[in-house]
């Protein structure tokens, strides 16, 4: 039987930084060739946006680099999420901490920051939302590096 992995991206409003985060780590995976054993996804702590696709300034960013966000639709956290992934992985200590409220009172997968998995000196994928194109890119490089970081530990898992 093949071992299946679970991986699931979260920020804010799942329009930028969490929708461009699986994204590229799909883009990653298909290219090693596991898409077949690493189920991706991505969500939001908020609620505002669910339902809408991704932020227009992180599809063109994305698109750029090869990667198509387009058809990714924004939903919110939920406690089952953390008995549903095998990795909850958090953009910023903020969103940090409000999932981890819910991992106190439920248990399951404990999330993490997604920058652990790079070797950046940066601690958190800041939210470009507000910024100009160049925290759109700011934020790949960051997911990039990150993403090929994460992939290793998962091919770990999965040897």
């Amino acid at each position: 039987m093949t071992k299946r992995v679970s991986v699931l991206f979260v920020c804010l409003g799942n329009i930028c930084r969490s929708p461009t985060a699986e994204g590229v780590f799909r883009k990653l995976v298909e290219q090693a060739r596991l898409q077949d054993q690493i189920h991706i996804d991505s969500c939001g702590t908020s609620n505002w946006h669910i339902g809408k696709g991704p932020d227009s300034r992180s599809q063109q960013a994305a698109q750029k680099r090869g990667v198509d966000i387009s058809s990714l639709q924004a939903r919110q956290f939920s406690e089952k999420d953390l008995d549903t992934f095998d990795y909850v992985i958090v953009m910023d200590r903020q969103n940090l901490a409000d999932v981890k409220d819910i991992w106190h009172q439920n248990g399951g997968t404990e999330p993490t920051l997604f920058l652990e998995y790079g070797r950046s000196d940066v601690a958190e994928v800041p939210d470009p939302y507000f910024g100009g194109e160049g925290g759109f890119e700011q934020v790949l490089d960051l997911i990039e590096e990150a993403g090929e970081g994460l992939l290793r530990k998962i091919q770990e898992r999965l040897a």
